[in-house]
């Protein structure tokens, strides 16, 4: 099979990248290979059984048209500050230039025109001047929120589009591999489990997401692509009731706050905040199960959940953070017996476990239903639970209340894009004809971002053509 471009992942970065060329009048042959379902295929059984089923052969919320971005909270942040360290490769303007015209793309596909966070300027200083004191950096980004219901509508219409302008999309097909004629990548080699396919094109781009972050740092290795051990995040989900959160909810809606704690000063960040949302749990390969977390337009709870998270850096000789990072969630999924684990801050101070009975008697009552009480400490790593610890009582001088005895601290959460693929500007490896982008080539972190990578791949080699 000959394409002129193939694209394996049809996560934001992939979809953008055939959008984009597509909007820029190209005619070339563009093939999208995606692991899981069609989009209008995509569904999680919990609503219904209340509980993960653990689905085969993937996770239906990880995995599929548009990656987790479909069942995700739908956040779409604004500014550069925020999403990976893709401005470093093409610059801060250019970046924010790109945000602006990936956003409008989005609001053409039906997202919400309200913008959060850019309101209450007098607010907003009360709430840095908070930070400050407490030794924390507040980052301004103003959000735009579809909402993880409206979110499926919105990439569905894409989905829809990309159909009706010639785009050929693989769905249940895995790579495999790539085909490589020395320093030069040819195709992709794909499977469905029971066909085997070889799919040739002039430009291969791997966009597969932090679902695909594993394996791409498995063929870098094995073919020898210049890429580099980056940052891994280790955390946990914590929830709290709105009132705690209240003020900042209506004045911020996402706070995102970064601090480097004593003793260790790791970088540690809040990262999507939910407010009114629900803790959800994900499965990867090998049945590791994470937490994370959802936002709905509609439907809303009594809590407000976000993730705090511990950037690891590691030096030579250990080259393999993701692995580590899985051992981590492995050890949290034993102690849990395949299940989320979740323990009150109080009792972290304390040095007990919680018990199931305990989480009843609080005010605050856990939106994962199926998360069983234990000790999450048994599992995490010394320095990540002190960094979680420290920041949650720095954040506490921030938000009041936040670092109360009943607040509930959900493990795993981990991010798995930690190899970072070497690029030039115009995204080439060190393989010619191959390009790889979002969230699995260490680049960028989130929806937006991966989104802007997306667009100017799609004009790069719309342009390269020309």
């Amino acid at each position: 099979m000959k394409k002129d471009v193939v694209i394996v992942g049809a996560g934001p970065a992939g979809i953008f990248t055939a959008l984009e060329m597509i909007r820029n009048g190209s005619k070339q042959n563009i093939l999208i290979v995606e692991k899981g379902a069609a989009i209008e295929k995509r569904h999680c059984p919990k609503d219904k059984t209340g509980k993960c089923v653990n689905c085969k052969p993937y996770c239906h919320i990880t995995t599929g048209f548009a990656g987790a971005g479909a069942f995700s909270d739908g956040k779409l942040s604004l500014s550069y500050e925020v999403g990976g360290d893709l401005p470093t490769l093409i610059g801060e303007d250019l970046a924010q230039d790109l945000i602006h015209y990936a956003d409008d793309i989005y609001l053409e596909f039906g997202a919400d025109t309200h913008i959060e966070g850019i309101s209450n300027t007098e607010e907003v200083k009360n709430i840095r001047a908070r930070a400050i004191r407490a030794g924390l950096k507040l980052v301004d980004c103003p959000i735009r929120h579809m909402g993880t219901e409206k979110a499926h509508d919105i990439y569905l219409s894409i989905e829809r589009y990309l159909y009706e302008h010639g785009v050929e999309m693989f769905f249940g097909y895995e790579c495999t591999n790539l085909i490589l004629d020395g320093d030069v990548c040819k195709g992709v080699y794909v499977t469905n489990g029971k066909q085997d396919l070889e799919i040739n094109a002039s430009k291969t781009v791997v966009a597969t997401g932090r679902r695909g972050a594993d394996w791409l740092e498995k063929i870098c290795a094995q073919h020898n692509i210049a890429h580099q051990p980056g940052t891994v995040d280790i955390g946990v989900r914590v929830e709290v009731r709105n009132e705690v959160m209240e003020k900042i909810n209506d004045v911020l809606y996402e706070s995102k706050l970064i601090g480097y704690p004593k003793p260790f000063k790791n970088k540690v960040r809040t990262f999507c905040q939910n407010p009114g949302g629900f803790v959800a749990q994900e499965n990867y390969d090998n049945d590791l199960a994470v937490v994370n977390g959802h936002s709905y337009k509609d439907l809303k709870s009594n809590n407000t959940n976000l993730a705090i998270l511990c950037s690891h850096n590691f030096s030579v000789p250990f080259n393999q953070p993701i692995s580590y990072a899985q051992k981590v969630g492995e050890l949290t999924n034993m102690l849990g017996n395949g299940h989320i684990l979740v323990q009150r801050f109080g009792d972290i101070l304390d040095g007990k476990r919680t018990w199931q009975k305990e989480l009843s008697f609080s005010n605050l009552r856990p939106t994962l239903p199926d998360a069983v009480a234990g000790d999450i400490t048994a599992a995490m790593p010394y320095r990540s639970m002190v960094n979680i610890i420290n920041f949650m009582q720095a954040v506490d001088q921030v938000v009041p209340g936040f670092a109360s005895p009943e607040t509930l601290l959900y493990s795993p959460e981990l991010k798995f894009y930690s190899n970072r693929v070497k690029m030039d500007q115009d995204f080439n490896t060190s393989i010619r004809g191959l390009h790889c982008l979002g969230d699995s080539s260490g680049w960028t972190r989130g929806l937006m971002m991966a989104s802007v990578m997306g667009v100017l791949m799609g004009r790069r080699i719309v342009n390269e053509k020309q």
